[in-house]
């Protein structure tokens, strides 16, 4: 265990000097032999790894479950019979279904696993006064830490000094840009995005250097902190999970009870032999329990598995699928998600004119236009102004690279970039005689330059508020200067950030053709060129998906580490929200409420600004707290936490960190937030396929139970064998009941809300559906096996024909149950699922085998039949088929 490394106050409270001090260290680093020491009190700089269960213990305990508990009671029964086939079916269901979840398993530490690998490998440390290459996992509070460019900061850093230091923290914060650091202590309430004097151990150097004092290792580190978050997480149980238990405790309890009175009453009515009664209570148990469901739950989910990855969305866990046909709200991140990650200019506003720029991320692909008029290069002096500073001012650029535009540098250069390309600018005959690099205390970037024309310019880009100061001229619409308007800039300026934009401005001046040096006193006198609006573009295609959520019922939410500004003009470009109704709840406000302030707040409001790991997760429980089922998608490893807890976890699988991709149980392959849309449709048709399944599943067991049941309790002889019951039970369970499983969308599927996931998996209507059924296929089939013995038919023959009538009776139910909201007898749905007509063909060949081949005539002591004889079994199917749609017509009627 690592001792407490909290200190008196936060780091990012102190100045250096106070940070240095609370620290016992100084300038010149620590000795060794202090290094020593402090490891030995603080242990290693590394995440802490949790003891793991033993194999065997993680395998067997996927056995703990009352309907795997009543699977191997079945397959004791089947084994008591000597029916070794049936037994072997229905161990491996046990086992396939313990190796499935013993795969999924390993799940979260392969997530804190993910984590462990951000952390940095190696550390340049100041070590007796000189700078040393160490293992990052031999760092100790108070080391004196080396940043560059590229490098990974090994653990939380107070930094002492910054030049040009500019940290990619967006899998901490959610920031689409890189953090401008400086030496700066600020307020105890501020956000982690904010801490501006801190380096965070797992993010990454983008520019410049830097000099900090290590103030936390190993588990106290920010990412140690999110590290125990997903450890500590509970992952709830699905819905489906949550309603087969339910069912399956109920379903154990009437198997066991119906199966004891059977055999009390059998043996107290009617004073049958235990033996006999023994092997008839088995049977019944045998052909009452659906041994078949697991598998056919699982084969369901394992399809709907093959669609959604042919649709990008790949599952990581079986029950997720079925999950995502649940939800209730979708609590998404914004960078990369909802948008593209990706820089883009939206807006160019000159003294003269104001542009819109079209496409999206850094592709220069679109057009520039005023007034309607596509624009380019050459044809309007302002603008040719403004992109020779902001192409020629820039160190970045952007390449296709396996068929995707990226920028090699900053983000927002990148934009820049792929503006100028889409104005068509031509970069060829400058030359760089000088710069101004970018420092985040002045916030702009300065060049010196020759141009095609001969001439010398200084180039300058930045802050708007910092260029408009060295400004006292305009550019107008001929090129001509007027004096600068400085109230009309800054208006301009506040209606762009109101927009949610980043804002840049760009100035220049030209110079003597001799000057060929460049300082910050040089940068005065300007001439201000224009505003740039920048915007990290929402996906266009997840507009689209988040309307077909609503309209199904679905609410979004964005949760971001961005600023409320940018995070609100998004929500409402996107749909999220409707103006002047919207409200946007910071993470400074999340951290203030209760937690029944907060469940309101997180079912009244829709989106969510500069939140850090711990603000997701609370808003993930109280949405579940409030009765929802959340589906949370991400790809920091700020979102990781909250994706294990949520119902479903969907992770970014081009951006997405591992740890998150490790922590979500669905991976989007596309990164796209519509293919999440496209997901919770076929969740719902996969679980509108497992109730199909067990619609039909139930009556049927319960026909072949019933028929055993009513048998002893009047007194009768056995229409079917306890052998015979177990061949009826097998062959159903392997056609006829794997065909719904294959069943397309019923029509208006994503235009019903959401299914309540407290209701019960079986309905009135369900209830009804079961009893009727179950008393019309298992009554007809000893009706017409009584039948047969009045008219003198031999035992052999008439059970023959009572295990037809059974069989084929199901055969048509079958029909019945391949739609839930609809009419069975459209002849436009009738071929909709070949599926079923090729199990059908399956069931009555293995049938026709069943009973026309000696050894089965044998061993199950059947007989084979005259043509005729199939007849009153067929009319049986076809009249059970018509009852249960005039049913169905009732049910719609009174509904």
């Amino acid at each position: 265990m690592h001792k407490d490394q909290q200190t008196t106050l936060p780091a990012y409270q102190l100045s250096p000097e106070e940070a240095l001090q609370q620290l016992d260290a100084d300038a010149n680093g620590l000795s060794q032999h202090t290094a020593e020491q402090r490891l030995e009190q603080f242990g290693p700089n590394r995440l802490p790894q949790t003891a793991k269960e033993g194999l065997l213990k993680r395998f067997f305990k996927h056995f703990h479950d009352l309907l795997i508990y009543i699977l191997l009671v079945a397959a004791g029964a089947t084994a008591l019979l000597g029916h070794w086939i049936d037994t072997a079916v229905i161990l491996a269901v046990v086992i396939i279904n313990a190796t499935i979840g013993f795969i999924q398993e390993g799940k979260a530490e392969e997530a804190l696993e993910s984590i462990r690998k951000m952390l940095s490998q190696r550390a340049t440390a100041k070590r007796d006064g000189e700078w040393q290459e160490i293992d990052a996992e031999h760092l100790v509070p108070g080391d004196i830490v080396r940043l560059r460019s590229g490098d990974r900061v090994p653990a939380d850093l107070r930094l002492l000094d910054s030049n040009n230091l500019r940290i990619e923290e967006s899998a901490l914060t959610g920031e689409s840009v890189p953090a401008d650091k400086n030496t700066q202590a600020v307020e105890f309430d501020t956000s982690l995005g904010d801490r501006s004097g801190m380096a965070y151990s797992g993010t990454l150097v983008a520019a410049g250097r830097g000099l900090g004092v290590v103030c936390a290792t190993g588990a106290d580190t920010e990412l140690g902190r999110i590290n125990r978050l997903i450890a500590n997480v509970e992952t709830l149980q699905t819905p489906l999970t949550r309603q087969m238990a339910d069912f399956s405790k109920i379903l154990s309890v009437v198997i066991v009870g119906l199966a004891a009175l059977m055999f009390l009453m059998g043996y107290l009515l009617h004073d049958t032999a235990y033996g006999d009664l023994f092997l008839a209570a088995i049977g019944f148990a045998v052909a009452a329990i659906p041994e078949g469901l697991p598998a056919i739950l699982t084969i369901t989910l394992a399809l709907g598995v093959q669609s959604m990855a042919r649709r990008n969305a790949i599952t990581r866990k079986l029950n997720a699928v079925e999950t995502l046909g649940s939800v209730t709200v979708i609590c998404s991140d914004k960078t990369g998600t909802l948008t593209r990650n990706e820089m883009t200019t939206r807006h160019v506003i000159t003294a003269a004119h104001s542009y819109h720029v079209s496409g999206t991320g850094y592709a220069p692909e679109g057009e520039i236009k005023c007034d309607d008029d596509t624009i380019s290069s050459g044809h309007r002096v302002d603008l040719d102004a403004l992109l020779e500073t902001i192409a020629i001012a820039n160190d970045s650029r952007v390449e296709q690279k396996d068929g995707q535009w990226q920028v090699v540098g900053e983000p927002t250069e990148g934009a820049l970039c792929s503006l100028s390309q889409k104005a068509r600018f031509d970069r060829d005959g400058y030359q760089r005689i000088a710069e101004v690099p970018f420092e985040s205390d002045n916030k702009f970037m300065a060049t010196l330059a020759d141009t095609p024309d001969g001439e010398r310019r200084i180039l300058l880009k930045g802050a708007p508020d910092r260029l408009l100061d060295r400004c006292q001229l305009q550019l107008d619409a001929n090129g001509d200067t007027q004096p600068l308007d400085r109230e009309w800039w800054d208006e301009q300026l506040d209606k762009l950030s109101a927009e949610g934009l980043r804002v840049l401005a760009a100035a220049a001046r030209t110079v003597s053709s001799t000057k060929d040096d460049l300082s910050i006193d040089d940068l005065n006198e300007l001439v201000f060129l224009g505003l740039i609006g920048i915007i990290d573009p929402p996906r266009p295609e997840a507009i689209d998906a988040i309307a077909t959520c609503h309209a199904a019922g679905i609410r979004v939410k964005m949760i971001t580490g961005d600023h409320a500004g940018t995070a609100e003009a998004i929500g409402l470009e996107m749909g999220i929200g409707k103006e002047g109704e919207l409200k946007v709840i910071t993470g400074a406000e999340i951290e203030a409420a209760s937690d029944e302030e907060l469940i309101r707040l997180a079912q009244e409001c829709d989106i969510f600004a500069r939140t850090s790991p711990e603000h997701k997760l609370r808003l993930v429980s109280a949405l579940q707290s409030a009765g929802e089922v959340v589906a949370m998608t991400g790809d920091g490893v700020n979102d990781a936490p909250a994706l294990k807890r949520a119902d479903v976890g969907v992770a970014m699988g081009i951006k997405g960190t591992e740890a998150t991709k490790e922590a979500a149980e669905i991976v989007l392959a596309d990164d796209n937030f519509a293919s999440i849309a496209r997901a919770v449709e076929e969740g719902r048709t996969i679980y509108d396929n497992l109730r199909k399944a067990i619609l039909f599943i139930l009556p049927t067991n319960g026909a072949q139970g019933l028929v055993i049941l009513a048998a002893v309790v009047l007194g009768m002889v056995l229409p079917i064998t306890p052998v015979q019951v177990l061949w009826v039970n097998m062959i159903v369970a392997v056609t006829l009941a794997l065909a719904l499983a294959f069943e397309p969308a019923e029509p208006g599927l994503m235009q019903r809300p959401p299914r309540d996931p407290g209701a019960a998996i079986i309905s009135l209507a369900f209830l009804v559906r079961i009893g009727l059924v179950s008393v019309l296929i298992g009554g007809a089939t000893i009706i017409v096996f009584q039948w047969q013995l009045q008219q003198g038919t031999d035992l052999d023959m008439a059970r023959s024909i009572a295990i037809n009538t059974l069989v084929i009776a199901q055969a048509c139910y079958l029909f019945n149950s391949r739609f839930l909201t609809t009419h069975s007898l459209n002849p436009a749905l009738l071929f909709t699922n070949k599926v079923v007509w090729l199990t059908v063909g399956i069931l009555l060949l293995l049938q026709s085998a069943f009973i026309y081949l000696p050894f089965m005539n044998t061993a199950f002591g059947t007989t084979p039949l005259a043509l005729q004889h199939w007849l009153l079994p067929l009319a049986v199917g076809i009249g059970v088929f018509l009852v249960i749609e005039g049913e169905k017509w009732v049910w719609q009627r009174v509904g």
